[in-house]
């Protein structure tokens, strides 16, 4: 089973029926259903809101809600938590580098100080999250939207923030509405 536990139980609900029917292309069915639904839900929450509430990292967080639901990195608890030290980190490398009012390294290019303060970005937000026990590989992706100046205002980061509340929300939500055994919180 694809979003099977170390305890070896399956997902349950129509996760594991879907695979138990179809195999790969039936879990591959409901990660297609959950993915759309879900971002779609996303973008039009930032597209009536007018904020970025949709954002690339997203879309591997909500890719592993609907692949492996009950693996760790799938938690919602760690789905928060990441995002939360990604920003931070983020934020926090672009403060210490006296980065916050340049432009994104999309336009201003790689600097020595952008390129420290993305290593270390990335690198502070896999020490933490080790540290508190809450892998996320999505966060990664997340300390770069920031650390790389793509994000950077108080209104973007809550944004971010926001977007990752809403996407684990819905996809916690239809995952258990389902009959996938997701946690709530774990």
């Amino acid at each position: 089973m694809s979003g099977g536990d170390a305890d070896g139980r399956g997902p349950g609900g129509l996760l594991e029926a879907a695979e138990r029917r179809a195999g790969r292309p039936g879990a591959g069915a409901y990660a297609f259903a959950l993915c759309l639904v879900v971002v779609c839900a996303a973008g039009l929450a930032a597209l009536l809101l007018r904020q970025p509430l949709l954002f690339p990292s997203l879309g591997p967080t909500v890719v592993l809600f609907s692949e492996s639901p009950r693996q760790p990195a799938s938690a919602p608890r760690n789905t928060l938590v990441g995002h939360v030290v990604a920003v931070s980190a983020g934020a926090a490398c672009l403060a210490l580098f006296g980065l916050q009012d340049h432009p994104p390294a999309t336009q201003e290019g790689v600097t020595l100080a952008r390129l420290v303060a993305a290593g270390l970005s990335v690198a502070l937000t896999a020490l933490v999250l080790k540290l508190l026990a809450a892998p996320h590989p999505p966060a990664g992706a997340t300390t770069l939207l920031v650390s790389l100046g793509l994000l950077t205002s108080a209104t973007e980061l809550m944004s971010v923030v926001a977007g990752v509340v809403l996407v684990t929300a819905l996809a916690v939500a239809l995952n258990r509405a389902l009959g996938v055994r997701q946690p709530l919180w774990r």
